[in-house]
């Protein structure tokens, strides 16, 4: 086998991966900045999900790119918070959590900055493909493209949300008994 025909069955066209990259890299970025509330790991789980495109040049003739990539990111994103929130745990037990806010009004971004930390804490505790959907449809995707990323009917999108919705509320108010709304 020519190096040119085994570097093609191991990675796509940088013209075409290029094509792909501009169309779908700011909306994953932005799903995964929302989702981790870190731009920079945000970045990095956007380059690693495009990395991993990179390497399945099989996916060109699937056709569901899009969905592969949402569905990839939102993982990865995923197993970050798993990760995050063991690590703190851990950190929490020893006392060695420590956090500084540096901003025109402390109190606003402390209130919302543990808001995202209690949002998180719950999407990392309920079924990944509910954090999924409910991560995706808050990150602007509609119905269909919902049905194209989870690979499920554009029809069942609704009952799915639902759930998830519930699910995801049923474990807040577990955490947080306190809350009056979420």
């Amino acid at each position: 086998m020519s190096l040119t025909a085994r570097e093609s069955a191991e990675h796509w066209d940088d013209a075409n991966f290029r094509t792909l990259f501009l169309q779908h890299h700011s909306r994953i970025a932005g799903i995964t900045a929302r989702l981790l509330g870190d731009r920079s790991k945000a970045e990095e789980i956007t380059n690693d999900a495009f990395w991993r495109l990179y390497r399945q040049p099989g996916l060109q003739t699937d056709g569901n790119i899009g969905g592969w990539l949402y569905r990839t990111a939102t993982n990865l994103g995923i197993d970050v918070l798993r990760a995050s929130n063991r690590r703190r745990q851990h950190e929490e037990q020893a006392g060695r959590c420590v956090e500084v806010a540096k901003s025109r009004d402390p109190l606003d971004d402390l209130m919302r900055e543990e808001k995202c930390q209690r949002v998180r804490a719950v999407l990392a505790v309920i079924k990944p493909v509910q954090a999924q959907l409910l991560i995706l449809r808050a990150s602007g995707l509609s119905y269909r493209e919902l049905a194209d990323t989870l690979d499920v009917k554009m029809s069942g999108i609704g009952t799915m949300l639902n759930r998830a919705e519930e699910e995801f509320r049923k474990h807040y108010l577990a955490l947080h008994p306190n809350e009056e709304e979420l």
